[in-house]
């Protein structure tokens, strides 16, 4: 799921897209996917994608929350996580850091 996800941000246009590993430091998710859009409309497109795209590959029950103002897209796919930031909410977050132990190589597809 992981790579999946990654290959339809990258081929979206997405920026900074960050994996992390969480196998280790959480209970609630294996993997967290950080990525920016350039605008709430680019974070509304992303978000509309993966959830189509998981949609069509059977992947179980995703919840999306943020969608409305497209600040900050949060989407749950249970063993990963998808974070969608206009960069400006996301450097006042910073998600990375507070994760950055462990980064997760975003090819793979745990």
């Amino acid at each position: 799921m992981q790579a999946l996800i990654v290959s339809t941000l990258d081929a979206d246009k997405a920026e900074d897209i960050v994996c992390i590993d969480l196998h280790e430091k959480s209970s609630v998710t294996d993997i967290m996917i950080i990525a920016s859009g350039r605008s709430q409309r680019h974070v509304g497109a992303l978000a509309d994608h993966i959830l189509r795209t998981l949609k069509e590959q059977g992947l179980g029950r995703v919840e999306v929350e943020g969608l409305p103002s497209c600040d900050w897209v949060l989407v749950d796919a249970g063993d990963v996580i998808l974070h969608l930031f206009r960069p400006e909410v996301r450097g006042f977050y910073n998600l990375e850091k507070m994760w950055s132990a462990t980064v997760a190589d975003p090819e793979d597809d745990t």
